[in-house]
């Protein structure tokens, strides 16, 4: 505005000029200030009165560079003012970039929990899950304990979700969301929703979760878009080397340029055009939602509305009181005590496996991979040689040897009799039968943890209730022991019965070339 006046002041006092009998000046003032208008520009309009040369002296036409000049000088100023302190609304958001895969990441898991959260996996958890006969054997019998082991699972994967979705708000402009780690924690503990973020309704719900899936979805087809292009353009860079046809590279340089205007259009349609504030929103909002789901269905006790809940608690408590199951996370308090553990904590703490666990001893994946060895060995004894068994018994630990050894005292070279060897097949089966399921669960688990970052979308709804890590040691070992004395017995059997086959048939063979009459 001083610009403005200054500009005026020096035109009033021009103003007597002879030259201003002949031309008008033409300023629009409010241009100075509108954002992002075009540079504002002075014209000068020649009337129809047509001036002679003679009239205009030298003193005058000094006179007006000089004011020219002046003119140039208070227009720039009055920009450069401008440009130095632009409104905060003129300031452009960062798009998450590339940042937009490991999002859409996190995205994929907060789906994958709200599915398991769904009225269907809870029935399954509760009817198939927990009621694995192995699960039963091995890991507790105690359905509330199992419970609790789910939903510590559970919250513990969100808060690890949660935890990167902090790192990642960091770089909101939303102070709101640049608290989010905070503001989570308070959600969890004591059911404070300052911001609104909680979803409430379920039409609501299910528009944002097929945003989510939309998003990811897209995502994952850049993903691929942008790995298309790099293989086409190393494609490019190895025929220009190699000396290739002219014709071939002009068809993958328009097959470059085409590629490039898919990858543009994917980014417009993915995650990688929006802003970390828009990003996290979602994120955030999401993330709420989804513990407020896992509270109900787990019968936590909360303040949260139950409109999200369905009748979904009854599934996993049957009980009239479904907050009076102790191994629930709670119930938290509404505003907890200071040295009370918070529900994430809680959970963290119920997820550590006793002493008494293969997980404690840091066992559960080797016995599954042996688990998994024997179960081939049992289903076909007779391809195993003599190097496989002793690569099987260096596998074993010093208590299962100690264990074998004792179980296999007293017992005969001799593996002869078809009936007992019958009966253990049958008996190697039944124990393969609720074992061999764990086992496999275990590689499953570890797998799809080890791969996370190659895969969006976890495939599989394994808990590590239905693995050997909570397995009692004790039981397993021994478990493990049966089977083996028991692919002893029919791998020595299935030996001496080739062995006979062949003495027999070399015998038979041995008869007929005496019997020859030639």
């Amino acid at each position: 505005m001083i610009a403005l006046q200054e500009l005026s002041s020096i035109i009033l006092s021009f103003s007597s000029l002879p030259l201003f009998n002949y031309f008008s000046l033409s300023l629009s003032p409010s241009k100075f200030f509108i954002d992002d208008s075009p540079v504002p520009t002075i014209a000068l309009k020649p009337l129809q009165i047509s001036p002679s040369p003679t009239n205009i002296n030298k003193s005058t036409t000094m006179a007006l560079e000089t004011w020219l000049i002046k003119v140039k000088r208070s227009i720039a100023h009055s920009f450069d003012s401008v440009r130095a302190a632009p409104p905060a609304a003129a300031i452009r958001k960062s798009n998450v970039g590339v940042l937009a895969f490991e999002i859409a990441g996190l995205m994929s898991k907060l789906l994958h929990l709200w599915q398991s959260l769904s009225d269907k996996n809870i029935a399954r958890l509760r009817g198939e899950s927990i009621c694995l006969e192995g699960v039963r054997k091995i890991v507790s019998n105690d359905e509330g304990f199992l419970l609790g082991l789910a939903c510590a699972e559970l919250a513990e994967n969100l808060r690890l979700v949660a935890k990167s979705v902090g790192r990642i708000s960091k770089k909101c402009e939303d102070a709101s969301l640049r608290c989010f780690d905070r503001l989570f924690e308070e959600f969890a503990n004591a059911g404070r929703d300052h911001h609104n973020w909680l979803m409430l309704s379920a039409k609501e719900v299910d528009s944002k979760m097929k945003k989510l899936d939309h998003l990811v979805a897209m995502t994952a087809t850049l993903h691929r878009e942008m790995d298309e292009l790099v293989a086409l353009e190393n494609g490019l860079k190895k025929s220009v080397q190699g000396g290739g046809k002219e014709q071939k590279m002009m068809e993958l340089q328009q097959k470059i340029l085409w590629q490039r205007q898919q990858v543009k259009y994917m980014k417009e349609k993915s995650l990688w055009c929006r802003s970390f504030d828009t990003a996290t929103c979602i994120l955030a909002r999401s993330a709420f939602t989804v513990l407020a789901r896992m509270k109900l269905v787990f019968g936590v006790a909360t303040s949260l509305p139950r409109s999200l809940s369905s009748s979904s608690s009854a599934l996993v408590y049957p009980s009239e009181n479904p907050n009076s199951c102790l191994f629930a996370s709670g119930p938290l308090m509404k505003d907890p005590p200071f040295n009370q553990l918070g529900f994430f904590e809680l959970n963290s703490k119920t997820l550590k496996p006793p002493a008494t666990t293969l997980g404690a001893a840091a066992l559960s994946l080797h016995y599954a991979n042996l688990i998994i060895v024997m179960e081939k060995m049992i289903r076909s004894p007779q391809l195993v040689g003599v190097d496989a068994r002793d690569d099987l018994y260096s596998l074993l630990p010093n208590s299962i040897r100690f264990a074998l050894r004792g179980r296999l005292k007293g017992v005969g070279f001799s593996a002869s009799d078809p009936v007992l060897a019958a009966e253990w097949r049958e008996a190697l089966h039944k124990i393969l039968g609720w074992l061999s399921p764990l086992a496999h669960n275990m590689i499953k688990w570890q797998s799809e943890r080890s791969f996370e970052q190659h895969n969006l979308v976890p495939k599989t709804n394994v808990l590590l209730l239905q693995t050997l890590y909570f397995a009692n040691q004790q039981k397993t070992e021994a478990a493990i022991t049966e089977l083996l004395v028991g692919l002893n017995y029919i791998w020595r059997f299935e030996r001496e019965m080739n062995a006979k086959a062949i003495f027999h048939s070399s015998n038979f063979t041995g008869y007929l070339h005496s019997h020859d009459p030639s």
